[in-house]
């Protein structure tokens, strides 16, 4: 435990997701969510999320995401814009992503142009 103890922040896998889009389903348009969201299916349109994204293995996405954090573990097709993104090893990413921080998991496919730094909104 640190002497000036921080609140350790909860990891986005764990927070209650408050939108979910299944596996199986379909979604022609945008997509805009107030706080958590996990999509197992597949979007074509933009993808805004105020607190935090999970992308599932089976899910994908043909679009441009805006959103705080996310987790890719399916495909995403399009520009990303967070502040931390995590690309795990099913994860596919192609497009420009512009982000503070990235991590990228062995297995894990990024393609495109990376900016790091402060995303603005």
């Amino acid at each position: 435990m640190a002497i000036f103890g921080k609140k350790d922040k909860v990891s986005l896998d764990l927070q209650s997701i408050s939108t979910l889009i299944s596996e199986g389903c379909v979604i022609d348009g945008g997509i805009k969510a107030p706080a958590f969201a996990r999509i197992d299916g597949q979007i074509t349109g933009d993808v805004a999320v105020d607190e935090g994204l999970i992308l599932g293995e089976k899910g994908t996405i043909t679009g441009n995401v805006i959103t705080k954090e996310i987790v890719v573990y399916g495909t995403v097709t399009g520009d990303i814009q967070t502040s931390s993104l995590e690309i795990r090893a099913t994860g596919k990413v192609t497009g420009t992503i512009t982000t503070q921080t990235l991590l990228v998991e062995t297995g894990g496919v990024y393609n495109g142009l990376l900016s790091m730094g402060v995303v603005e909104k």
